[in-house]
């Protein structure tokens, strides 16, 4: 039984040590906050004309009649 609380007691001791280097730069400095890894973020892949799926389907919505177009000069006449 007392192996079981200390591996209990260790294993706790290791998930906390792991959150708090997960969260260094949150939890120690002022504006702390989690980098931006998404493909938006990038100022690279922004200059090449890059965005992530959720702009580009936002851009299609808004632009349905070109598609609506495309569709029908994709349809093949009888």
């Amino acid at each position: 039984m007392d192996n079981i609380i200390a591996t209990i007691v260790i294993s706790g001791i290791i998930i906390l040590i792991a959150v708090f280097l997960l969260g260094f730069r949150i939890f120690l400095f002022k504006n702390g906050e989690f980098p931006n890894i998404h493909i938006g973020g990038s100022k690279a892949l922004e200059n090449q004309g890059v965005s992530c799926a959720t702009t580009q389907d936002a851009e299609a919505q808004k632009s349905k009649s070109n598609v609506t177009s495309f569709v029908k000069e994709l349809k093949i006449e009888e």
